[in-house]
């Protein structure tokens, strides 16, 4: 078993995760099982432990990622920490710019692994971010490799190799539904195409904040925002809108009816998961958490219903 395997490595750790029956949620939706996949138990703590290693092993292996080089990006907080353990690891320095509001778990976890941070504007959000970080490298080509993850066509792959083929290799045929959340896409993107492949048609839901100005860090408004160039508008068979209420109050609920302490972005992951379980009535869906909530602690709480 999986669970049992012996590695040389904790990167081999990534990958290879769980799925769990949101029984409690079933409730409201009969006949149309809801699975969740644990991407919280990936080393890093999060699903972008995927993209990260991807992007940072295709790298190597072509020769853009040189031992002299620092690795920096942009990140609102979970790929900077899939960066930073893959630093430490292997063996590199990685700088991270990210907003001057992520929570203050993300910026303690990484700067455990050994990793200098750079913020942006806070009301600048994660376009602010990515901005400075396009503009050290402009000023410092030589000094950096830039992975660039919401560009970067290994981010999307890891999904594609990874991700999907192993939501395929858990429920097979039973699954009629996916749904992901929108940020950088790669989940998105990269699970989809893998589905779509599928001998039966999956449909597949893209998950978005209803609002330009929300609080479910992580993920991106797309019409008001810097899109990425990996996202394909037309791949995603629906565009669902959440709000912010709606992710935070769904990761509470599973917290508690669950036992399921994920962050917000799962939480809008999975209400938008329930609503369509219940409007299909029959079928299978699976959806993605994103990442535990124990990085959302305070002093965030101010997003939810914060009057802007």
């Amino acid at each position: 078993m999986l669970r049992h395997r012996r590695i040389d490595s904790i990167v081999d750790a990534v990958g290879n995760t769980p799925l769990v029956r949101m029984r409690s949620l079933e409730k409201e939706a009969p006949g149309c099982p809801i699975y969740l996949k644990l991407e919280f138990c990936n080393p890093g703590g999060s699903v972008k432990d995927r993209p990260a290693k991807r992007m940072v092993d295709d790298a190597i292996a072509d020769g853009r990622f040189r031992s002299d080089r620092i690795l920096i990006d942009s990140t609102s907080g979970n790929t900077g920490v899939a960066y930073s353990m893959l630093g430490a690891a292997f063996g590199f320095k990685v700088q991270l710019v990210m907003p001057g509001n992520v929570s203050k778990a993300r910026k303690d976890i990484t700067r455990a692994y050994g990793t200098e941070l750079i913020f942006s504007d806070p009301m600048d959000g994660s376009d602010g971010a990515i901005r400075l970080v396009r503009k050290l490298v402009d000023e410092n080509p030589d000094k950096y490799f830039y992975p660039d993850q919401y560009s970067n066509p290994s981010n999307p792959a890891a999904h594609y190799f990874g991700t999907g083929q192993e939501i395929l290799d858990q429920v097979g045929d039973r699954i009629t539904h996916f749904v992901a959340g929108l940020g950088t896409s790669g989940t998105c993107m990269g699970t989809t195409r893998r589905l779509h492949e599928h001998a039966r048609k999956i449909h597949c839901v893209a998950v978005e904040p209803a609002e330009a100005l929300h609080g479910l860090e992580g993920l991106k408004h797309m019409g008001s925002s810097i899109v990425p160039e990996i996202y394909d508008a037309t791949l995603p068979d629906e565009i669902l809108p959440v709000t912010t209420d709606d992710g935070w109050d769904m990761s509470e609920r599973l917290a508690e009816q669950e036992g399921m302490f994920v962050g917000h972005s799962t939480g809008a992951n999975v209400f938008g998961a329930l609503q369509l379980a219940k409007r299909v009535k029959e079928g299978c869906i699976v959806t993605i958490a994103c990442d535990r909530g124990d990085r959302y602690f305070a002093p965030m709480k101010w997003e939810a219903r914060y009057e802007w």
